[in-house]
């Protein structure tokens, strides 16, 4: 479930306001997206994934997490490598260009009978 927005980092692009398919948030005064309806993340990641900023941070438990300083303290997420860890998990973190023949992360090919990875062609 979605727990942390770093209005730090946030650029207000609305990224995460579209691709809510539940319309968990809502647009700040000051642009940045606040959590209205926390209650009815599906817990989806499309948030925290199309974030460009990885100003986001989705728990994978569906269900809130207690209201803790560890869970809302940006600098502590920041260190964990929580913030934008989907995004890089899926590809999609910094440093890819977009656009690239090649994807950032583990091969998706798997390895024959003998261990060697089969070759990927399109």
């Amino acid at each position: 479930m979605i727990e942390f927005i770093s209005a730090e980092r946030c650029i207000a692009c609305d990224k995460c306001i579209r691709v809510c398919p539940t319309n968990v948030f809502d647009r700040g005064e000051d642009g940045i997206p606040v959590l209205a309806r926390h209650t009815d993340c599906q817990t989806c990641f499309q948030c925290e994934a199309n974030c460009p900023a990885d100003a986001l941070y989705v728990a994978p438990q569906s269900y809130p997490l207690p209201d803790e300083p560890a869970v809302r303290d940006e600098d502590g997420l920041d260190r964990a490598g929580l913030l934008g860890s989907y995004r890089r998990r899926i590809g999609w973190g910094r440093g890819r260009t977009p656009g690239a023949r090649l994807a950032v992360g583990p091969p998706f090919n798997p390895p024959d009978a003998n261990g060697t990875a089969l070759p990927i062609t399109s």
